[in-house]
């Protein structure tokens, strides 16, 4: 019998039960179609997960909060996406994708050929709106922590407050034009516990914007001998990553 998992925003540590919002709410009930006694998983994005059942079917749908469970299902790569962002759908996609691959971190960018403008409320709408799919990936995958959705800022920017902080062990730039490939530099480096990988938009990143990375320290890496598309390259590297030091 499937277990709908589902996000609240409330802390539900010493709570006995909870209303749930109108979209969980809607989707149990009108949806899935579920009555009464149905069990139920509910976590809070702040660790661990709690065992539930529906209480109620009516307009208001609530549910009986049971007993905790610890475990977060992260990986034990701490992997961190920065990515130019990508017009309609495609960055929906990747922020879906990078989730349930376990990125802990998602930077959208702004960079030369970004061509997605975006300033004030209709930003906000669109970080808003980001971050639920993130909330819808990590009730679908099994995570109980959600990853750290920034707001969009310049690439200039970004770098410049990355040198000033502690930075992963492993910076990599996508770069078609390199001959450099993971198998290469995983034969010289050793195995690091956290990754940021850096992607740009449609049509990639600049020359400019490529060497202001690796003047940075970012290594330049390429997956193939294809150039893939901004939606497909992020989630392939992501994959690799995850392959080679996290948990797949």
């Amino acid at each position: 019998m499937r277990i709908p998992r589902i996000f609240s925003a409330q802390p539900l540590s010493g709570l006995r039960d909870i209303e749930l919002g109108e979209a969980a709410s809607r989707h149990l009930v009108k949806v899935l179609r579920l009555g009464t006694g149905h069990p139920l998983t509910l976590f809070d994005g702040r660790g661990g997960e709690y065992s539930a059942s529906l209480a109620t079917t009516g307009k208001r749908v609530r549910a009986c909060i049971d007993t905790f469970q610890e475990g977060d299902r992260q990986s034990p790569l701490g992997l961190s996406l920065a990515i130019g962002i990508s017009r309609g759908e495609r960055f929906d996609w990747v922020v879906q994708k990078a989730t349930e691959l376990g990125a802990t971190v998602l930077q959208p960018l702004l960079t030369e050929r970004c061509e997605v403008k975006l300033t004030g409320e209709r930003l906000q709408k669109k970080c808003t709106h980001w971050r639920q799919i993130a909330i819808s990936a990590c009730e679908q995958c099994g995570r109980n922590l959600l990853p750290d959705i920034a707001e969009p800022v310049k690439l200039a920017h970004y770098l410049q407050n990355l040198a000033q902080d502690t930075t992963p062990a492993a910076k990599l730039v996508l770069h078609h034009r390199t001959r450099l490939d993971l198998h290469h530099w995983q034969a010289e480096h050793e195995k690091p516990d956290s990754a940021l990988l850096l992607v740009g938009p449609e049509g990639g990143l600049s020359q400019a914007e490529i060497a202001t990375a690796l003047a940075c320290d970012f290594i330049p890496l390429r997956l193939g001998p294809r150039v893939m598309r901004t939606e497909t390259a992020p989630i392939a590297a992501l994959s690799i990553l995850q392959y080679l030091w996290g948990d797949l």
